[in-house]
């Protein structure tokens, strides 16, 4: 089982609210992008799988949201799907030019589409 997976239902399993299990898993993806940005020198060996991780969550995302059954209204499907598009491509964009403040942009991301999720501004 990916890693993302298991992080999503290890998570599910603490709350029933799918909305805080969401934001709770892109903040921790925001997190380790962070901790890699932070220490690039030191923790530059870990991107990959930072990266990796981050993208099978959204990964998962764009699925849910591509799925028919979805509840959510159509224009808010596409929007995430939109979104998780653009991680996915600036995830590879990232792993073909390594820099530590190209990590800022899907950090921001996580942060922001969690807060969303939380009802927070």
């Amino acid at each position: 089982m990916h890693h993302a997976a298991k992080a999503y239902s290890a998570t599910a399993q603490k709350t029933a609210n799918p909305r805080e299990v969401e934001a709770d898993l892109l903040l921790d993806a925001a997190a380790r992008l962070q901790a890699v940005r932070d220490g690039w020198e030191q923790r530059q060996s870990d991107l990959s799988a930072v990266l990796l991780n981050n993208r099978r969550l959204w990964a998962i995302f764009i699925s849910t949201v591509t799925n028919p059954s979805n509840p959510l209204p159509a224009p808010i499907r596409q929007n995430v799907a939109n979104l998780g598009l653009f991680v996915i491509n600036r995830t590879l964009a990232i792993l073909a030019n390594p820099r530590a403040e190209s990590l800022a942009v899907l950090i921001r991301i996580n942060r922001e589409v969690a807060a969303g999720l939380l009802g927070q501004a």
